[in-house]
């Protein structure tokens, strides 16, 4: 940063620089004058007519840059004042007396203070592009991602087809052929004790009060995932039918709704 920087930088105008809740800046001429070296109103006010003027040559709309404000002064009596923006500001020390330092100071604050804020949007709209940019790569990338998923569900595909002939077909397995059947899809390793508890945690079985023996809830019977197979045998002494409890099967339809519930993405292979 030059001296120029510096000087301009920790001026007092930015001291009787005003800001609205928008941000907005502004300078109220009557605080303004001291500074450029004015000791009287009338003096000042005609620095203000002229670069008013100049602004007005310029087709700059003066309503906003020199916006008319009355106060209170001494006494009651109401006295003139302006609402000046930077540029108005800047305008009025250009239009200013030049013998006067301060005039001078105020010139080179206003030159530095313009020149940092066309900086400031130079660099916003360099972020404006640079976001644009970002997003025309992002979406590219979203596109690319999203054809890659498509190749894969393409690659799946027959996979799948696979398992729903499988859940089309009759018949029905053992806990331990089941586990044995998913576990030929390498994403998938589990064995009969596993299959139990994710059987149990699906809400399939459950454990029958009084001999803890699995059981299969009648509504996935019903729904042919999974079937009962009556057991019994002959007591070896006295030879009388016991009966006991049921072996747990699962369906084929059951066996392709676990493939798919444990996240399976090989075609089955089912031995005859």
């Amino acid at each position: 940063m030059t001296d120029l920087d510096i000087r301009a930088t920790s001026a007092p105008f930015d001291a009787i620089k005003r800001v609205d809740p928008d941000g907005t800046e502004w300078w109220s001429a009557r605080d303004l004058m001291p500074l450029l070296g004015y000791d009287q109103w009338r003096r000042f006010e005609d620095a203000i007519e002229r670069a008013e003027l100049a602004a007005r040559n310029t087709g700059h709309h003066t309503e906003q840059a020199f916006c008319r404000l009355r106060q209170e002064g001494t006494g009651g009596a109401p006295r003139a004042d302006f609402r000046l923006t930077r540029y108005a500001a800047y305008l009025v020390a250009l239009n200013g007396d030049p013998r006067k330092a301060e005039v001078a100071a105020a010139q080179s604050y206003f030159v530095v203070k313009t020149r940092q804020a066309e900086v400031r949007e130079e660099l916003d709209e360099l972020e404006v592009a640079r976001r644009y940019v970002k997003a025309i790569e992002d979406k590219r990338a979203a596109i690319a991602r999203a054809e890659v998923a498509e190749q894969r569900l393409a690659v799946a595909a027959p996979k799948a087809e696979h398992w729903d002939v499988l859940a089309s077909a009759d018949g029905d397995y053992s806990v331990a052929d089941a586990a044995k059947i998913l576990s030929r899809d390498p994403s998938i390793k589990l064995g009969q004790g596993r299959l139990f508890t994710v059987l149990f945690q699906m809400g399939w079985l459950y454990r029958q009060r009084g001999d803890s023996r699995w059981r299969v809830y009648q509504r996935h019977i019903d729904a042919e995932r999974m079937s009962e197979l009556p057991s019994s045998h002959y007591h070896p002494r006295t030879g009388e039918l016991v009966l006991d409890a049921p072996q747990v099967r699962v369906t084929a339809r059951g066996v392709a709704e676990l493939h798919r519930h444990l996240g399976g993405t090989a075609a089955p292979r089912i031995d005859p």
